[in-house]
């Protein structure tokens, strides 16, 4: 979770132009949700990241932990990105992806 929030809004600041961002960040039963959300006028154009991982590495880090990200423009504009990670599962070992 440490690194797709941060990942998140660091693609708000690249990416999206003047904006607001908000995060959520819920827990109900067994799954962790995280949402950001930017109203940004960003192009899709630029939603590619050069030189970072962006949103494949946001992907991939919740997979590794049996969890799942979305991530695209909003329907009355801005952008985005939506996690949900499992809980109570043990953590991989390794340099805490999340």
């Amino acid at each position: 979770m440490n690194r797709i929030v941060p990942g998140a809004l660091t693609n708000v600041l690249k990416h999206a132009g003047p904006a607001r961002a908000e995060v959520t960040i819920g827990c109900e039963q067994d799954t962790v949700t995280i949402e950001v959300t930017d109203n940004g006028t960003g192009q899709p154009g630029n939603w590619t990241s050069a030189g970072g991982h962006g949103l494949a590495g946001m992907r991939e880090r919740a997979a590794v932990f049996g969890g799942e990200l979305a991530a695209g423009p909003r329907p009355g504009g801005g952008f985005a990105v939506r996690a949900r990670l499992p809980l109570g599962d043990p953590l991989p070992q390794g340099d805490g992806l999340l």
